[in-house]
């Protein structure tokens, strides 16, 4: 899935993105595939959706386009 990075504590590392379907994800640096540990807010990104915690939905995979 495509979309985009609307949100991103670097102090933290959790950030949101926004679906093309317009759904808002959460996702965790650590599912940043390039091993960086930090993605600009706006920034064009891949992802798999999967079940996280607390049964919500989240961005897995997150690649930097």
């Amino acid at each position: 899935m495509n979309g985009r990075v609307i949100e991103f504590d670097e102090q933290v590392g959790l950030g949101r993105v926004e679906a093309e379907d317009g759904r808002v994800l959460l996702f965790h640096c650590t599912q940043l595939v390039d091993g960086t540990r930090a993605v600009d807010v706006g920034a064009s990104v891949r992802f798999e959706v999967v079940a996280g915690h607390l049964g919500q939905w989240e961005a897995a995979r997150v690649e930097k386009q």
